[in-house]
């Protein structure tokens, strides 16, 4: 008799959002320069009605929640790795078992029809169960994403408010906005310094 194929495997994969379609106001423009820092540095110093840019992919990976988030998302993936194993290993042993007694003859015909079909459908439950844990974790990782982009999307309103910006660009590594641009304009050290601030002031007061 065939024995069945077991597949039990859970898909964990990190994603990044790719871009960030931000906002645009429209402000009369004042003129954007820069200040040299006390090591030599440019800082970002601009006017009302500039353009600017955030390096997303920097900016995300670098996000303390991002961090937080996937950290979660990982302890959840390996649980639940290790508890479909477990089952792995419990329906092997029975696969096993089976074998030996039709191999041995301790069983009749009947009995060794009733115990394969027995465990043709454990293995079709737990096939059933590891993509349901799948795609639970998948949506998990959505969810997790959405709230990155909530949260940025939220303390750039804000900081907007404050800095008057005309255009907010966004770039990465895999989608360039902004092919060019001067690290005057670059503001994404000081959103990520605002936005871990806001976040560790968030987990504080909870």
């Amino acid at each position: 008799m065939k024995k069945p194929q077991l597949i039990l495997n859970i898909v964990f994969g990190a994603a990044l959002v790719a871009l960030f379609a931000l906002f645009f106001f429209c402000r009369d423009s004042k003129p954007t320069g820069t200040i040299a820092s006390a090591d030599g540095t440019e800082s970002v110093v601009t006017g009302d009605g500039s353009i600017v840019y955030i390096q997303l992919d920097s900016l995300v990976n670098s996000y303390d929640m991002f961090h937080d988030l996937r950290a979660d998302l990982e302890v959840k993936a390996k649980a639940l790795d290790e508890e479909l194993t477990k089952k792995g290993k419990a329906f092997e042993r029975k696969v096993k078992d089976f074998e030996e007694k039709v191999q041995k003859g301790l069983i009749t015909r009947s009995q060794a029809e009733q115990l394969q079909a027995q465990l043709q459908q454990e293995q079709q439950q737990l096939q059933q169960q590891a993509g349901k844990m799948q795609q639970d974790m998948a949506e998990e990782e959505a969810v997790a994403l959405r709230r990155v982009y909530d949260a940025i999307m939220k303390y750039l309103t804000a900081y907007n408010v404050e800095h008057n910006h005309s255009l907010i660009l966004s770039t990465n590594g895999n989608t360039n906005t902004v092919m060019q641009g001067a690290s005057s304009l670059n503001i994404t050290k000081d959103v990520l310094s605002g936005l871990n601030a806001s976040y560790t002031s968030e987990r504080k007061t909870k």
